[in-house]
């Protein structure tokens, strides 16, 4: 992706899929992802809670970046993936890592 300025910009993606503890209601997972999401977002990135919400003992926490070097991406989307993976609430099931850039357009 090329900006106004014709300088490159990258967009980074991750998704991890989760396998949560003991969660007995949808509000309980709520309760355990929730904070997750927000110790994500002090990172500047962009993060939410996707797939399907109400299965009970799953999440699908997808985060977003952007930026002019793709290296940043990378290591932006690592820190994340290692404060996923640090969580004692869950088990990270799966990861997946996407970064689309000038590259990826077909002109």
């Amino acid at each position: 992706m090329i900006n106004n300025e014709g300088a490159a910009v990258y967009v980074g993606v991750l998704e991890c899929d989760v396998l949560l503890g003991a969660v007995g209601s949808l509000k309980h997972k709520r309760a355990v992802v929730r904070p997750v999401l927000a110790r994500l977002r002090r990172l500047d990135v962009a993060v939410t809670e996707g797939g399907d919400p109400d299965r009970l003992r799953r999440a699908l926490i997808a985060v977003a970046t952007v930026s002019s070097d793709p290296g940043q991406v990378h290591r932006v989307l690592d820190t994340c993936e290692r404060q996923v993976a640090g969580e004692v609430e869950f088990e990270v099931l799966s990861t997946r890592r996407r970064v689309f850039g000038a590259h990826d357009e077909g002109d």
